[in-house]
């Protein structure tokens, strides 16, 4: 069952639900602020401060970052670009039985998005809902010049607490550390005792969040980065739409074509990211 839902200040979502799962997807930035199948606690974590106006980022869920990642060239551009600002479009859905719920979200360009980024394009975001999320958001170069993009499904992933979870996967990667601006090689296992934002490149396996009862498992295609980000006790404390002591219970692992993995795409030509996302209980 898909249904239109409102807001009092006329935010608008779409409520997804089947025997399998119960998801919610905001038309601005087709952002999903919601899954959970109905065995599991919500995999996404939500800010309890979050804004749900328009023209204001959701803190929490799977934010899309597109078409960059982190600062534009040009500072006065948006961080994360501009797609998880915009108003996007429910272009298809069905139900596929009655424990599987596809939708696809579309966005075109338009003036003010060629104010920003002078090119034509259609961004599409494809979600399967079921037992499982999967996320195919395909980047199509209408214009008639090539294009780059770096971009993530940043996903934020509810947790017990952060000093109980670790990540597996992504040991012997090397990574970009955002807070030294230096290159690493990770070395075994993921634990946060501090602030963490690493760029992670050359990924070929499943990347898991290992939790006290539950892990998630994250296999990604078209991409070969994941982000890591968690941000600790003081930057947590200055970031806007977020409660002092969040960093406990959240920690992001985003699927992305980030530094290196950019995608140059020729025109009427697509990229494709995808993201397929479980739980398991321990």
């Amino acid at each position: 069952m898909i249904n239109l839902q409102k807001l009092k200040n006329g935010f608008e979502y779409l409520d997804i639900s089947n025997k399998s799962a119960h998801a919610k997807i905001a038309l601005q930035g087709a952002h999903i602020f919601h899954y959970a199948p109905h065995n599991s606690n919500p995999l996404l974590w939500l800010s309890q401060a979050s804004d749900f106006e328009l023209g204001k980022a959701i803190r929490g869920g799977v934010p899309i970052c597109w078409p960059w990642f982190g600062m534009s060239e040009n500072p006065e551009l948006p961080q994360h670009g501009f797609a998880r600002t915009s108003m996007w479009q429910l272009s298809a859905s069905s139900e596929i039985d009655a424990h599987t719920t596809e939708l696809t979200l579309t966005l075109k360009h338009s003036k003010s998005s060629l104010k920003l980024w002078p090119y034509r394009f259609e961004l599409s975001l494809h979600v399967r809902v079921s037992d499982t999320l999967t996320m195919e958001l395909k980047t199509t170069n209408l214009d008639e010049k090539p294009f780059k993009i770096t971009q993530a499904l940043h996903s934020y992933f509810q947790i017990s607490d952060i000093s109980h979870v670790h990540i597996e996967g992504l040991g012997k990667s090397s990574y970009f550390d955002a807070l030294t601006q230096e290159q690493y090689q990770q070395n075994g296992d993921i634990e946060f005792y501090q602030e963490v934002d690493r760029i992670y490149q050359g990924i070929k396996h499943e990347i898991r969040l290992v939790d006290i009862k539950r892990q998630i498992v994250i296999k990604n295609e078209g991409s070969s980065s994941a982000v890591v980000w968690n941000p600790w006790i003081e930057k947590c404390a200055r970031m806007s739409a977020m409660n002092n002591d969040a960093y406990r219970t959240m920690v992001c692992i985003e699927s992305a074509n980030a530094l290196e993995d950019a995608k140059a795409i020729a025109p009427l030509q697509s990229h494709t990211l995808k993201a397929y996302i479980e739980v398991t209980n321990l």
